[in-house]
């Protein structure tokens, strides 16, 4: 198969690993996610390190999805060219748009989102990077999450607060008007999909996480 010809797509963002394009598809609107050459890695080893996080990227997002987590679907994956063809989601990002909602619907946001990320985990899954940047809200209130590029699979409960972390993280920095009320509700929604013990030994690694001061402090 000859590598996409991404030259009549829109460069969205540069990304230290990847490289996000806009275009269209044998008539679907798409993102393509096409991994960048490391020029400090011998080309071999490059290639090996692309091509097993292509395919990890992209198996990991279709377990997300069989766990019950909105994905985008995936429609083609090009070892050779380090490249994912995915559906592009019509929608607003949580982080442009969580701030506006009413109190209402921002703690029942929350609240679906903590759930999503109980699924992940309960499939063993850790997303990597939860900010609001990486949720797509569609105009049914559908949460989509997306880039995967950091995911593992874990059962470890420091993983899990880890990535619980970084979503408290991502609350304080944009949206730290309302980080209290915004976690609680996601910590809410994830007890209700894991339940209760697992709820409070994932909290407790959050809060040793935070004392360990091994993060950067958060932005105010």
């Amino acid at each position: 198969m000859a590598p996409l010809n991404t030259a009549s797509f829109t460069l969205i963002r540069k990304g230290a690993e990847a490289n996000l394009y806009l275009g269209e598809w044998y008539g679907r609107k798409v993102i393509v996610k096409k991994r960048v050459e490391k020029k400090y890695r011998v080309e071999p080893l490059d290639k090996k390190i692309r091509a097993y996080r292509t395919i990890h990227e992209a198996q990991i997002m279709h377990e997300a999805k069989k766990s019950g987590v909105p994905t985008p679907t995936i429609y083609l994956i090009d070892i050779s060219d380090f490249t994912i063809v995915m559906e592009y989601i019509e929608g607003i990002r949580l982080r442009d748009s969580l701030n506006d909602f009413s109190l209402e619907k921002r703690l029942r946001t929350c609240r679906n989102v903590g759930n999503l990320i109980g699924r992940l985990h309960e499939r063993s899954i850790i997303h990597g990077d939860l900010t609001t940047s990486n949720m797509i809200e569609t105009l049914d209130e559908k949460i989509f999450f997306i880039d995967f590029g950091l995911s593992l699979y874990s059962i470890e409960v420091e993983d899990r607060g880890v990535d619980l972390h970084l979503m408290k993280r991502a609350l304080n920095s944009t949206h730290y008007r309302y980080v209290d009320q915004c976690f609680d509700a996601v910590i809410e929604g994830y007890e209700a999909e894991v339940g209760n013990e697992k709820t409070g030994r994932v909290l407790a690694k959050v809060r040793e996480i935070e004392k360990r001061g091994r993060y950067f402090p958060e932005r105010v």
